[in-house]
């Protein structure tokens, strides 16, 4: 098999890339009183000692420049039923915080109501990789909600999906 020399096409990548399922999170922040977020589903842990976890954002980012200066930032890792969350942090320019309850975390980071679980951290590391940049954040506090029929938002193939509950086998 021999490659072709000819460059990937960016919206046949992103088609490829789109077979892959993920999860969607809501990474905010506070600079001066002012509640920051952008809709997020390239987040990942990195390691357990030390506690890490990655995220990626576009380097054009508006939102990602105030969070750098905050040094922090929480991860609001969305339920099925925030698809509304998830597009309104989304959009750029619009007020993203309209209609959104949420509540101070440990650091000062917005929490979202109705999430599933939530993560406070502070900027580990931070690296240009193409158009994006891989921010790395240290995992200070964080919390498990206790709501076991709760599912997660996940995005597949270009829509938000959700699990179908699967029967245990045997």
């Amino acid at each position: 098999m021999s490659l072709s020399s000819t460059a990937i096409e960016p919206l046949r990548f992103r088609e490829a890339l789109g077979h892959y399922a993920s999860g969607i999170t809501v990474i905010a922040s506070r600079r001066e009183d002012e509640p920051i977020g952008f809709t997020c589903q390239s987040f990942y842990s990195v390691s357990t000692s030390p506690p890490l976890v990655s995220f990626s954002v576009m380097s054009s980012s508006y939102s990602y420049p105030k969070i750098r200066q905050a040094g922090r930032f929480s991860v609001n890792i969305l339920s099925d039923d925030q698809v509304k969350i998830s597009n309104q942090f989304a959009r750029q320019g619009a007020d993203k915080w309209s209609e959104v309850e949420w509540q101070e975390s440990p650091l000062g980071n917005p929490i979202i109501a109705g999430s599933l679980h939530w993560l406070d951290c502070e900027i580990h590391a931070e690296h240009a990789a193409g158009d994006h940049l891989i921010v790395i954040g240290e995992v200070k506090a964080l919390n498990l909600q206790k709501a076991a029929a709760r599912q997660p938002l996940l995005y597949f193939k270009g829509q938000y999906r959700n699990l179908t509950a699967v029967p245990p086998a045997g």
